[in-house]
């Protein structure tokens, strides 16, 4: 189950100046509870306040509070008070259980009915009685209501005295019953009374443009800036000249970014924001003189204007070019900077909800998935962060309706990102708020898809089994209790099942051992039904376990009777320690070859939560690592004594261990005898999971050693980890227009990757189905003209062993010296012929062929076709050509990649690699396994004289 990590809304989105509002002159008190405080804030800081007005103690017992989202008339949460007596004259605090340390401090309970955001309505019932309400039941107005400079969006609002609203669908005015104050005003929090006498922090006022400040010389923005990350003018009225950079007056920023020709100083900035909640003619590219008094809002340094004079229009600003890693941020706040280097989209968990994504030069692995917890571990994290930063959409609005994809254009189902994918440059002004520093767009970033959504991963064998975490697969709706933890509605349960069924449905596994669904004896068989529907009655059958455990969720077995049969009775092992869900076992014997073998399937206790007296030791293993470690101890020891009873000594562990590969549980299993087979078959960047921007897996397949030489394959099939969040069923938040992008199909069916392994339970000696040498295809003809269009020539369906990397233009190279060739142990052939104006070379190297015919995977050696070079030619005979043109290429239903003058094509040259599906073999102990990849190949090489 993935985690919230609440992230902070962009710097300006919290902008905000001008005096806080005080209350007006207290009128009749009401006679019942009434709303006083609502505090719509950054990331999640969310509150709403009760405050008792009458003269009498009251019981909260009899009210609720209900949250109506995005102009809906159906409650989405819903609080039901406490048995606690409010005193006269007192308040209650509900806030968002994700909300800052401070605001948790003033609150007295969490509630999710704060999940709220500026246009959601909310009502206060005492019994069926609607006694208070904010918002307008029914309307969405967009992203807030504003009215008389008030606004329900990024704002603390405190009631314009002891007044209610009874009428829930009335049109709602903000102003007309409450006084707008900053964002996060926590302060405000418990000091509404009905006395004229409100008690209020005291604040700082702002200048206006009636008070007489002599703003002195003017000054250059870095000496604003200064170089360390306060101001040294801060508090200070000063003078500044800029050309507009980033003009952000809409959208929720409330201002725009200037930028001058700099101070000559390097380690000063030379832009700053300048905020403005009066929208003016400002455009990017006019140069002001600007008056106004600095301050520091959340780490950013601004100018509250008194004063705006255009000046005589000068040059638009250049953007300043940097590269990741990038260490010191500080001298380049609120400047415009364009990333000229092609980056890698790495995080987008809050890409749904505030428009942001993480980007870095390459993907990021976690610590343990690739070094040994502790110091090393702790390296590769610091290293991580520093290469990566987030981009943001340019806008405040939570719930962005559209969702802007990084290349400036909406998020839709034909415009959609994957992590993995690239970026190049990337162009914006950066800005810091919450502890992080921030792209806001000014353009859309080029953007080039490489991680495309792959088909079910091939693993061989007669025999498939499958691990999947189903992402709380509850048939009992939250709607309906609240402690359940899937769909909140029916909609919501209807769209989840579907793309659960249609992830099975395409996996055609013939055991499947499922995590989070409901512990509650029906549930699996509900889903059974669901695929059954689509796949055929009878297809598939459940393991009935009833209830195990005490938990709300609980690990489950489906499978198909067709193919294997229940040998025996499931065992379970219950830890009891009031943390673990318990292993789950069964014996499964292959029909067809009447060989047995056992699956585990386990989902062990999560990182996020604490254990008393196991907590993060801060090595990178998170919390309960002792407690996941205990329990692979008792487990493996527990299915070395045959639990089911029958006798099978071939087990495979699967499930969601909650564990990366270096961590002490997995290294238990390996002392064990168990083989992983995600890293045998996938090597030490396999992942089916993504948390804080880096990947590993959780989610694992382990064989002991009787089972490991019938292992033919094993994957992870990528269809959730590297999903927007916008795909899945999830309705809460969403506009319409995205809760259109579901769709009845696997991709977003979980946040955890399912898991595939493919069995040969009986050996069986493939026989060599001898296939042809390849023979070449025509490529294009260098020409001036861009008509030309690469054609794939036929590629080795198997990965040799790394071809040499040696440069083609080199004398004797084997790409270009016609003959045979030996280099790097490997033997090459080259045949070259003249081509248009040039000559292109035909190389193929020896090695071994890998086909799949008729289900099983054969394989021959001879001669294979590796690439062809086009020899030295003048560079302006390939212009337009796709051979010779960076970035990707659609052409003909297939991808292609080009490069040029880089590090691994040398200056003057350029490659082309075909996106293409290749068999990649693995040999332990002497068998030899397959499974399908989805790899760029090289295919074709043009050199420039």
């Amino acid at each position: 189950m993935r985690l919230s990590r609440p992230t902070a809304i962009t710097a300006a989105a919290a902008l905000v100046a001008g005096l806080i509002a005080l209350p007006m002159s207290a009128s009749a008190a009401p006679a019942t509870l009434m709303f006083s405080s609502y505090l719509e804030g950054s990331s999640n800081n969310k509150a709403i306040e009760l405050f008792n007005p009458t003269a009498q103690p009251v019981n909260l017992s009899g009210y609720t509070i209900r949250l109506f989202a995005n102009g809906g008339t159906t409650a989405n949460n819903t609080w039901t008070g406490p048995d606690v007596e409010l005193p006269a004259g007192g308040h209650y605090v509900l806030v968002n259980s994700q909300a800052s340390d401070a605001l948790k401090a003033k609150s007295d309970t969490t509630s999710a009915v704060t999940n709220f955001n500026g246009d959601d309505a909310l009502q206060l019932f005492s019994g069926d009685e609607v006694v208070d309400s904010f918002g307008q039941t029914g309307t969405d107005p967009g992203t807030a209501w504003t009215g008389g400079g008030v606004t329900t969006l990024d704002a603390t609002l405190l009631r314009d005295g002891c007044v209610t609203d009874t009428d829930p669908v009335d049109a709602f005015d903000p102003s007309a019953q409450w006084l707008g104050n900053p964002i996060d005003s926590f302060d405000l929090l418990r000091t509404f009374t009905c006395d004229d006498a409100t008690p209020t922090p005291t604040p700082t006022p702002t200048p206006t443009a009636t008070q007489t400040v002599d703003p002195g010389p003017t000054l250059k923005i870095g000496e604003v800036q200064g170089t360390t990350d306060v101001s040294p003018r801060n508090g200070q009225v000063v003078t500044v000249e800029g050309t507009v950079s980033g003009n952000f007056q809409t959208g929720g920023f409330n201002g725009y970014f200037i930028q001058d020709a700099g101070d000559g100083n390097p380690a000063t900035s030379d832009g700053i924001f300048v905020y403005s909640q009066s929208p003016g003619n400002v455009q990017v590219g006019s140069s002001l003189k600007v008056t106004g008094r600095v301050s520091e809002y959340f780490g950013l340094t601004q100018i509250t204007p008194t004063s705006v004079e255009p000046l005589e229009t000068g040059s638009a600003v250049a953007p300043t070019e940097v590269t990741l890693p990038l260490d010191d941020h500080e001298r380049y706040e609120s400047m415009l900077l364009t990333f000229p280097q092609q980056l890698t989209i790495i995080e987008y968990f809050e890409f749904d909800r505030y428009g942001t994504i993480t980007v870095g030069t390459a993907r990021q692995d976690t610590p343990t998935a690739v070094v040994a917890p502790g110091t090393a571990a702790q390296s590769v994290l610091e290293a991580n962060l520093r290469d990566r930063i987030i981009l943001d959409d340019g806008l405040t609005t939570q719930n962005p309706s559209p969702a802007r994809h990084p290349n400036g254009q909406p998020f839709t189902q034909d415009n959609f990102f994957r992590g993995g994918d690239l970026l190049t440059d990337i162009t914006g002004v950066l800005v810091y708020n919450f502890d992080e520093w921030k792209i806001e767009p000014t353009d859309g970033a080029e953007y080039t898809a490489v991680n495309p959504r792959p088909g079910v991963p091939e693993v061989g064998g007669d025999v498939t089994v499958a691990s999947m975490n189903v992402l709380n697969y509850f048939t009992t709706l939250r709607s309906d209790d609240p402690n359940a933890r899937g769909a909140d509605n029916a909609e919501e349960f209807e769209r989840q099942q579907l793309k659960i069924v249609s992830a099975l449905e395409e996996m055609d596994a013939d055991v499947v051992g499922l995590m989070e669904i409901e512990n509650n004896g029906t549930a699996v068989e509900n889903l059974v039904n669901a695929l059954n529907s689509r796949v055929g009655a009878g297809t598939y059958a459940a393991v009935n376990t009833g209830v195990l455990g005490t938990d709300a969720i609980i690990q489950a077995f489906i499978y198909k009777p067709a193919t294997v049969s229940l040998t025996g009775k499931w065992a379970a092992y219950d830890y009891q320690d009031g943390r673990t869900r318990p292993t789950l076992v069964q014996t499964f014997t292959e029909k067809a070859s009447g060989e047995a073998f056992n699956v585990a399937v386990n989902h062990l206790k999560s990182k996020g939560s604490a254990c008393v007296g196991d907590p993060d030791l801060g090595d990178g293993q998170g919390n309960c690592n002792q407690t996941r470690l205990s329990t692979v101890e008792i487990m493996t020891d527990w299915l070395d004594g045959d639990p089911t009873s029958q006798g099978a000594d071939r087990t495979l562990v699967i499930g969601d261990l909650n564990s990366y590969d270096h961590e002490d549980p997995i290294s238990a299993f390996v002392d064990a005898g168990y083989t992983d087979l995600e890293k045998e078959f996938n090597g030490e960047h396999a992942y089916s999971y993504v948390f804080d921007g880096m990947v590993g897996y959780l989610d694992y397949a382990l064989s002991n050693d009787p089972l490991t030489e019938a292992v033919t394959g094993a994957s992870a099939w990528h269809i959730n980890a590297d999903e927007s969040d916008l795909f899945d069923y999830d309705t809460s938040f969403k506009k319409p227009s995205e809760q259109a992008l579901w769709a009845p199909d696997p991709y977003r069916s979980s946040d955890h990757d399912p898991v595939l392994v493919g069995l040969q339970l009986k050996a069986v000696t493939p026989t060599p189905t001898p296939t042809p040498t390849p023979s070449p295809t025509v490529t294009p003809t260098p020409t001036p003209t861009p008509t030309a269009t690469p054609t794939a020539t036929p590629t080795p369906t198997v990965t040799p062993t790394p071809t040499p990397t040696a440069t083609p233009s080199k004398p004797g190279s084997v790409y270009t010296t016609p003959g045979y060739h030996t280099s790097s142990g490997r033997r090459w052939f080259t045949s070259c012929e003249d081509y248009s104006v040039t000559q292109r070379c035909w190389t193929s190297i020896w090695g071994t062929q890998v086909r799949q015919v008729d289900g099983k995977f054969t394989k021959t050696t001879g001669w294979m076709f590796n690439s062809l070079t086009y020899l030295s030619t003048k560079r302006a005979v390939w212009v337009g050509n796709p051979l010779a043109t960076p970035g990707r290429h659609d052409i003909a239903g297939r991808t292609w990649f080009t490069e040029c003058d880089t590090p691994r094509t040398g200056r003057n040259g350029c490659r082309s690699y075909l996106l293409t599906s290749v068999i990649v073999e693995t040999v332990r102990a002497g068998k030899v396994g397959y499974s399908w990849q989805n790899q760029l190949v090289l295919n074709n090489i043009v050199l420039f004289s």
